[in-house]
């Protein structure tokens, strides 16, 4: 497809990165992928969807941790060995099986899960980082999950340590630094609002001018 547009988007825990995803999505006329990569991956592969949810956006123990709590798939009528399917290497490569089938047919925004890595040879590939401040961070986790401060920072410590460790293992590159995107911004200075549409002619000017489906 010549228009086709495709933007990955990594992301701080609580920076506002899957909402500004769902608005992209939803202002460009375009697919929206987040946790919906799972059930993608889960039905691409015939494994359970709880696999890739243990295993999600983690660099080790999330598989293993997964394996071991009793999860397996039997692929036409065969049981899968843990070391061909269930390994790290493995769940990773149907996940970015997945998301190559999803870039290929249609454009679409793909939240984290090293898509940006996945589709670097893709020419309509955007890839984008959304930062935030510390404070304004922490008070969407607080708002958003009716934690406590302190409860909402070790979270978001926790979750990008998570996001880091997988992304900087399976690209070489590393999470969150500007040079490892096309486009980092950091919402708390506009809003995300504001932010959203710069982030769109942002886009419009990288690609020269508006695909049909654009808005």
């Amino acid at each position: 497809m010549e228009d086709k547009i495709i933007l990955t988007i990594g992301r701080q825990f609580g920076s506002g990165g899957r909402e500004i995803g769902q608005r992209l999505a939803k202002d460009l006329g375009i697919a929206y992928y987040d946790k919906e990569l799972i059930s993608v991956a889960a039905r691409e592969s015939g494994l359970c969807e709880d696999v890739f949810e243990k295993a999600d956006e983690k660099a080790s123990n999330g598989l293993s941790y997964a394996f071991t709590m009793g999860y397996s798939s039997f692929l036409g009528g065969m049981f899968a060995p843990y070391n061909d399917i269930l390994s790290n290497d493995g769940l990773f490569k149907i996940q970015s099986d997945a998301i190559r089938k999803i870039a290929e047919k249609e454009s679409c925004v793909l939240v984290g899960r090293c898509a940006d890595y996945i589709l670097r040879d893709d020419s309509a590939c955007l890839s984008l980082f959304i930062h935030s401040s510390v404070e304004s961070r922490i008070q969407k986790i607080v708002d958003r999950q009716g934690v406590t401060v302190e409860e909402a920072k070790n979270l978001m410590e926790k979750t990008d340590k998570s996001r880091a460790a997988y992304y900087n293992y399976y690209t070489n590159k590393t999470w969150g630094m500007a040079s490892s995107y096309n486009f980092s911004i950091d919402v708390s200075v506009l809003g995300l609002d504001d932010t959203v549409e710069f982030i769109k002619s942002f886009i419009d000017r990288k690609l020269g001018k508006r695909p049909p489906h654009f808005g």
